[in-house]
């Protein structure tokens, strides 16, 4: 009796009305024990948004989806133009951003790991730890050490792969016009090109493999949203619910792989014994390459290089897809009489008449004007407001040696991407897209004069610099840069030699979720094969 009676005490007293209430309660508690935990910013620093204090804090929150991209481009006017660093909101139970003023970039980027770390900005940005399940620094090290001295010998399979996709997705009809959606048709033809040089023939041509990729890649944008506004006690509980479908989608892709990976790994080891054995020079290739010269056993099992290739197979679809369909709609939607598009068709289709029909690493660096179209697209259509973060994870912190303020362990750093690009005192008109705006600061320079010379050099788009980071910049850069310039090039080259554009009279507008910008994923084009 005595338990039937605390039984009807307790549904009395928990009522839903009450459950509600409590949650609730949890929820904020969870929040302001989250603000207590966070390192604190600098006094001195002026700050952008509502302000300080638990209220300002709130109404941060609120509108941080909204307003972040305005409040980011507020204090760029008022702070970072004139040297001063200021202080930026950030999602729920994240720490407020400094945001470093472009003149005080080196001594961010020169700053050691040890101080300033990337790894972590990254781990803790994109949830490391639940959506990937490894981090990212033994891939990135095979890329450093592997990619750059193999991309000549990958340049025939990528323009092979560039080809086939191409006619795949965008048909071969000369007479029709052809409606595409842009992001739709732009996956197809990324995802099989990025994979002829991660996992190489077969799986690139694998349908359900690449599926599972670009699916896996979308959680990982999706999961960092959601998990951005849950306070980090509900972190543990949050995390793995919510990348279950990342797990779904790597598993689907280590079944299809498996037998590919067990094979290589055969394969590598007769070579070991001395066996003539030839195989593909590709990132998992490269993966075991690498795990054997730090004598990294763990690293050489099926399930662990699978996972290896997520953090790649993340970086290197979705950003190549964002910036070649900002490089379609930017063109397309430009004015013809420039003549942007027919300019670029007669200089690759130059460079490949003289090439016999292919591309080398030279015929590539050598298109100016194709370069500049997509440097100033990357300028000015970037994915989001900033790229360069850095945590502090030095217990001592660091201390700004130009205005004197010191940031406490914890907290983050970033540099304003899109304040700089659009910045009118570096770029005239900064809000027009000037395809070949790159290719006249060229030709305005000398490049016999040796100083003149270097600012030749950092007018690619893959020379990073103060001015040019939507590849971020110092020794974290993107060290996969220079095979997506070769990649966006052949693309680029091959669309416009072989299918016409129709011309859009207004171009569609990204979105902003936070900091990040969301494309027009409703964007179409109409193609149609040329006769040639």
């Amino acid at each position: 009796m005595a338990v039937a009676l605390s039984s009807q005490v307790l549904e009395s007293l928990l009522t839903p009305g009450r459950l509600v209430l409590l949650s609730v309660l949890f929820v904020v508690v969870s929040f302001i024990v989250d603000i207590s935990r966070l390192p604190s910013c600098p006094d001195s620093l002026p700050r952008v948004g509502f302000g300080r204090g638990l209220v300002a804090s709130v109404k941060n929150w609120v509108y941080y989806v909204s307003r972040y991209n305005d409040w980011i481009a507020d204090g760029y006017e008022k702070y970072n133009k004139k040297g001063r660093a200021f202080v930026a909101p950030n999602s729920p139970s994240r720490p407020l951003e400094i945001v470093v003023p472009k003149s005080q970039t080196a001594w961010m980027l020169e700053q050691p790991d040890r101080v300033l770390s990337t790894k972590e900005a990254h781990r803790d940005s994109l949830f490391n730890d639940y959506q990937f399940g490894v981090d990212d620094q033994f891939p990135i090290r095979t890329i450093h050490k592997h990619l750059a001295r193999n991309i000549v010998n990958l340049l025939p399979g990528i323009e092979k792969e560039v080809h086939a996709s191409i006619d795949d997705v965008y048909g071969t009809d000369t007479e029709n016009w052809r409606t595409l959606n842009i992001w739709n048709s732009l996956i197809g033809i990324v995802s099989r090109v990025t994979n002829r040089m991660l996992v190489g023939d077969p799986l690139c041509h694998n349908e359900e493999f690449l599926k599972n990729q670009v699916a896996f890649a979308d959680a990982i944008v999706r999961n960092g949203l959601i998990m951005n506004f849950f306070p980090k006690v509900f972190h543990p509980i949050v995390g793995p619910l919510v990348t279950i479908t990342n797990r779904r989608a790597w598993r689907k892709t280590y079944e299809i792989g498996k037998p590919v990976i067990e094979q290589r790994l055969r394969d590598m080891g007769r070579i070991d014994s001395g066996a003539d054995v030839q195989v593909p020079e590709d990132m998992l290739t490269w993966l075991i390459r690498q795990a054997k010269a730090e004598g990294a056993a763990e690293e050489l099992s099926p399930v662990m290089l699978s996972k290896r290739l997520l953090p790649v197979e993340f970086a290197a679809i979705h950003t190549t897809v964002l910036t070649a369909s900002n490089v379609l709609l930017d063109l397309a939607s430009s004015d013809p009489s420039l003549g942007y598009i027919d300019a670029i068709r007669k200089e690759t289709s130059q460079a490949l008449r003289e090439g016999n029909g292919h591309w080398t690493k030279d015929s590539l660096a050598n298109l100016h004007l194709t370069d500049s179209a997509i440097k100033e697209s990357m300028r000015v259509s970037y994915f989001a407001r900033c790229l360069t973060h850095r945590k502090v994870i030095a217990p001592e912190g660091v201390t700004n040696p130009t205005e004197g303020w010191h940031a406490p362990e914890g907290s983050f750093l970033t540099l304003d991407l899109a304040g700089v690009h659009l910045d009118p005192e570096a770029f005239p008109e900064p809000e027009k897209y000037d395809a070949f705006r790159f290719v006249k600061l060229r030709e305005q320079l000398d490049p016999k004069n040796p100083e003149e010379a270097m600012k030749i050099k950092r007018l690619g788009m893959v020379t990073t610099s103060p001015e040019h980071l939507t590849f971020s910049h110092g020794r974290h850069a993107c060290p996969g840069r220079f095979f997506v310039a070769h990649e966006l090039k052949m693309i680029l080259a091959y669309l416009l030699n072989n299918y016409d554009i129709k011309h859009i009279e207004k171009r569609p507008q990204n979105d902003w979720v936070g900091a990040t910008v969301i494309p027009p994923m409703a964007a179409t084009l109409e193609v149609k094969r040329r006769k040639i």
